[in-house]
C-alpha cells in the first residue's frame, strides 16, 4: 500500500466499554468509518492513551485493527524512554503486518541533540518500514532536534516528520533539517497555514469526530481553496478544552460513535463536565461539510 497517498491520518482513539475495557466492537465501527472516509490510520498515539494502556492491550489493539484487513495503511506509535523496552516493543510489530511507525521523542529524560540521534538511529535500525518522526514538546518536555534530523534525514527508514509545536516558523525548520522528506501539520487548527508553508498533510485528532468532513478539510487546504479558517479554528480548538482525548470521546460519545466518555487513567472522563463546546462545534462542522458537498 502506498503510505503517499494518504495525506490525513487519524490519530485513533482507543474506545472504552463500560468496564473500563478496550471496546474491539466499537474499534472496529472506527476504523471503518476512517476506511469509508479515506483516510490513513494511526494506532496507539497519544489520543489513543498508549502510554496508559498496558501491553496486552496493545498488543490486542494491533492484532484486531490488522484482522480487519482494512484499505486504510495502519501505523503504529512508538514512544517511551526505556531503550529496551521501546525495541521489544518494535520486535512485536515488526512480525505483524502494518505499514508504518511513528516515533516519538523520548519522554521525560530530554535528551539533547546526540541523545536523540542515537535513540532514534536505533529505534529506525531495528524496523523495516518507513517512519515518521514527531515533534510535541508540550507532552515531551523537549523539541524533535533538528540537528538530529539533519543527521538521520538520509536513513532508508526515515519518511516523515509530524511537527505539533504549534509553531509554523519551528515546521519550517524541520522542513529545511528534513532535506526535502515530507512534514505533516500535527495540529487540526493550524493546518491551513502549515498548508501554505509546505505541510503535505495532517496527523489529526479531529478526524475521529468528523472523518469525512477532515478529510475535505485538508483536501481544501492543499489544494488552496480553503476559506472557513475561523469556523475550524474554533471547532479544532474546542477538542482541546481538557486534556487530548478527553474533549473528543466525550464528542464520539455524545454522537453515539464509542459507548462511554471513559479514559485509560491517568486521565479522566469528569475533567470535562460541561460537553457544549464540542456539541456546538459539532453542529458548526456538519452544517459546514453539507454546504460544501451540496
Amino acid at each position: 500500500m502506498n503510505i503517499t497517498n494518504f495525506p490525513l491520518w487519524t490519530a485513533l482513539v482507543t474506545p472504552l466499554g463500560q468496564n473500563h475495557e478496550v471496546d474491539l466492537r466499537s474499534l472496529t465501527s472506527l476504523v471503518r468509518d476512517q476506511e469509508e472516509a479515506k483516510n490513513g490510520l494511526l494506532i496507539l498515539g497519544s489520543t489513543a492513551e498508549a502510554l496508559n494502556l498496558t501491553l496486552d492491550a496493545k498488543k490486542k489493539i494491533v492484532d484486531h485493527v490488522l484482522s480487519l484487513c482494512s484499505l486504510s495503511p495502519i501505523m503504529v506509535g512508538v514512544g517511551g524512554h526505556q531503550l529496551e523496552e521501546t525495541l521489544e516493543w518494535i520486535k512485536f510489530l515488526e512480525t505483524r503486518n502494518i505499514h508504518a511507525y511513528l516515533m516519538v521523542t523520548p519522554l521525560y529524560a530530554k535528551p539533547g541533540a546526540m541523545g536523540q540521534y542515537h535513540w532514534f538511529k536505533t529505534l529506525l535500525d531495528a524496523v523495516t518500514k518507513p517512519t515518521m518522526l514527531y515533534n510535541v514538546p508540550g507532552r515531551t518536555a523537549i523539541p524533535l532536534s533538528t540537528e538530529a534530523v539533519e543527521k538521520l534525514c538520509t536513513h532508508k527508514n526515515f519518511w516523515a516528520i509530524k511537527e505539533a509545536s504549534g509553531s509554523v516558523e519551528k515546521f519550517q525548520s524541520y522542513l529545511k533539517a528534513a532535506n526535502g522528506k515530507p512534514v505533516f501539520c500535527g495540529d487540526d487548527a493550524l493546518m491551513p497555514d502549515f498548508a501554505l508553508a509546505g505541510s503535505q498533510g495532517l496527523v489529526s485528532v479531529a478526524s475521529n469526530a468528523w472523518p469525512k468532513e477532515t478529510h475535505l478539510y485538508v483536501k481544501q487546504c492543499l489544494n488552496k481553496t480553503f476559506d472557513d479558517k475561523e469556523l475550524w479554528t474554533n471547532a479544532s480548538n474546542s477538542l482541546f478544552v481538557a486534556s487530548n482525548p478527553v474533549p473528543v470521546k466525550r464528542l464520539m460519545f455524545e454522537n453515539g460513535k464509542i459507548p462511554s466518555p471513559f479514559m485509560v487513567a491517568p486521565l479522566s472522563h469528569e475533567d470535562m463536565p460541561e460537553a457544549t463546546a464540542v456539541i456546538t462545534a459539532n453542529v458548526q462542522v456538519r452544517n459546514w461539510f453539507q454546504g460544501q458537498t451540496r
